[in-house]
């Protein structure tokens, strides 16, 4: 196992919060010019002045730059998964979460009968191939050997199996993937951690570097894809959004045997909410899009059920390689359909065929399987 001085660390240390906000604020339309003319050999450079304020007047070149990337890497096709609430209870106080654990809501662990009522409800949506298990952060009650039994029973009906889960040593990743999870989604939520600090007070999840490190750990287990993001809202999101691009950069040249994913959570308003919210607009999340398209051209790019129909209609034209389709986000909620326990609100309610159809009618292939676990 590799010391803290080999992992993100030694690269996530030599960079400044303030410096690097400065360099994207000042970042200057020659910059933004010089980056859209480069054919290869992207830097963080580049990717600084691409999110930049001086990049908005290029968003059409850059959306342009970016569909071309996205068409010649991996063709029209969109990849559509589930995700599969098996439980919302949660020992962490996450100040923007629906799952906190100071919320009086009613707990729920799906049982292994449940589950498998989850499954078949899955099964008559769609012919979905590849599905995302996911959890609230509670060791006792949804820990390990929990999850290590649902990962198997869903591995017996879906060729791929995804997790985003509590963060894991790197023996149980390494575990999981022998039965079957073929994904692991860990988000930092914010770099800069005397803000992830105030929003996450309690529970195992305030230890800011374990998290940091989760990405490493999968690695080094041989998970076939790891996939990273920052929660945008709780900080700048255009600094935040440069951190889990140094991160991205880092672990594509350490871990070179997995492929990697990108996903953007945009924090919607929510109950009790105490703080400002620093969310991208519409047009500066295209943007980043198109950014992390031109600087990494083989990283894959998802969207989740948090964006519109309208948005993600657009986007999918873009750079997106991967979709969400008929999303519950509560545990039980396929079979039971109470939508009671939710961890955040959807924002695209459209059915699978619904969206399976738009995907055609935008002249795309829907694609129900993982490529990676179709190809083995």
């Amino acid at each position: 196992m590799p010391t803290q001085e080999q992992m993100f660390s030694s690269i996530f240390s030599k960079f400044n919060w303030e410096m690097v906000e400065k360099g994207i604020a000042t970042a200057t339309l020659q910059s933004v010019e010089r980056a859209l003319s480069k054919k290869e050999n992207m830097n963080m450079d580049d990717f600084a002045a691409l999110i930049s304020r001086a990049a908005a007047p290029y968003l059409e070149n850059m959306a342009k730059k970016s569909r071309e990337i996205t068409l010649q890497r991996f063709g029209k096709a969109i990849q559509l998964y589930l995700p599969l609430y098996l439980s919302n209870d949660c020992t962490n106080s996450c100040v923007y979460c629906g799952f906190n654990t100071r919320n009086d809501i009613e707990r729920k662990v799906l049982s292994t009968n449940e589950i498998l009522d989850e499954i078949e409800a899955i099964k008559k949506l769609g012919d979905f191939e590849h599905i995302l298990l996911v959890t609230g952060e509670s060791p006792k009650n949804a820990g390990f050997d929990y999850l290590l039994n649902a990962v198997k029973l869903c591995h017996e009906h879906f060729a791929a199996v995804s997790i985003e889960v509590q963060p894991l040593s790197m023996e149980e990743y390494a575990e999981l993937a022998k039965c079957g999870v073929t994904a692991v989604f860990v988000y930092q939520e914010t770099y800069r951690e005397e803000t992830y600090k105030q929003h996450h007070p309690h529970g195992k999840k305030s230890v800011f570097e374990y998290r940091l490190h989760c990405p490493d750990r999968i690695g080094i287990a041989g998970v076939r894809k790891i996939g990273i993001g920052a929660l945008l809202g709780l900080e700048n999101w255009r600094v935040d959004s440069f951190f889990t691009a140094l991160h991205l950069s880092y672990l594509q040249g350490t871990y070179w045997q997995s492929k990697f994913s990108i996903s953007f959570p945009r924090l919607r308003p929510f109950e009790g909410q105490t703080f400002e919210l620093h969310t991208p607009s519409d047009r500066e999340l295209i943007q980043l899009i198109c950014a992390y398209r031109i600087c990494f051209p083989d990283v894959e790019i998802s969207l989740s059920t948090r964006e519109s129909a309208n948005f993600r209609d657009r986007a999918m034209m873009l750079g997106l390689t991967t979709m969400s389709a008929g999303s519950r986000t509560d545990p039980g909620g396929y079979a039971v359909s109470k939508n009671e326990l939710t961890q955040w609100e959807i924002n695209d309610s459209r059915s699978p065929a619904e969206i399976e159809q738009k995907i055609r009618d935008n002249g795309y292939d829907p694609v129900w399987k993982d490529w990676d676990a179709a190809l083995e």
